[in-house]
């Protein structure tokens, strides 16, 4: 099958680089980009009138000054949070955005996207990937999105929107299942996504043997890592990638 053609960097932001701004912000893609990230990891997921929003969690407990669930809230609701005095003041005022605001600022800095579908307990995957997945693949080319999920059906969603060669999927594990290639041949999916803390030598050989980029999360310490390079391991999502400079094998 044909895939975008898609060249990742070593380094991906995590949630923009949220190790220095409030995780899935404007700002947080900004500070990305001007620390010299190429790409950025997201989540999306619906507000409770259908708006999709970039946002990790089911409540805004503990990225906000408010407590509702995502799903209690309309867009006007979300707007009225602040969604960046809880990281430092200089984030006072910052509010949540919307999908269609950060694929406008993804697309102007020139970044690539990671955008993560997160499906919470008790929402609609197929709602989301409605809202999202058409909206993300009109705003940037096909060489700088990836759509990756936890949520079987909200890939199966996503896969019957665009043929392979036009979306790039990636199955996102915590442990890489032992049916991991079968999963992804069924999706036509383009890479693999796993928790670093839980891959094996073996597996990642296997996802690289078989043709897979392998993008490992959330990579934040790069001593610790540092053997996984040799594992075959294309990327790490971090929440400061500038921490790995100096720290990084030659390029292949």
């Amino acid at each position: 099958m044909r895939h975008p053609e898609i060249t990742l960097p070593r380094l991906l932001a995590h949630r923009g680089l949220s190790a220095r701004a409030p995780e899935n912000t404007l700002a947080a893609v900004r500070a990305a980009q001007a620390a010299g990230c190429r790409w950025v990891e997201l989540d999306v997921q619906l507000l409770g009138d259908g708006t999709p929003v970039i946002w990790h969690d089911a409540t805004v407990k503990r990225c906000s000054d408010g407590r509702a669930r995502l799903a209690d809230l309309d867009l006007p609701g979300a707007r009225r949070l602040d969604v960046g005095a809880w990281f430092g003041d200089e984030y006072r005022g910052e509010r949540m955005a919307t999908l269609s605001e950060m694929l406008v600022l993804v697309d102007a800095l020139g970044l690539g996207l990671n955008l993560e579908l997160k499906v919470n307990r008790g929402r609609s995957a197929a709602a989301l990937v409605e809202e999202a997945v058409p909206a993300a693949m009109e705003a940037l080319p096909p060489e700088r999105l990836i759509v990756s999920s936890f949520h079987a059906g909200a890939l199966d969603a996503a896969r019957d929107m665009a043929p392979a060669k036009r979306l790039a999927l990636g199955v996102l594990f915590e442990g890489v299942t032992s049916d991991w290639q079968h999963r992804c041949e069924a999706l036509e999916a383009f890479s693999v996504h796993a928790d670093w803390t839980r891959l094996t030598e073996r597996t990642a050989r296997a996802v690289r043997a078989a043709g897979y980029p392998l993008l490992c999360y959330t990579a934040n310490d790069p001593a610790a890592f540092a053997h996984q390079w040799g594992w075959g391991v294309s990327s790490a999502i971090s929440d400061d990638p500038t921490r790995f400079l100096g720290h990084l094998p030659p390029e292949a």
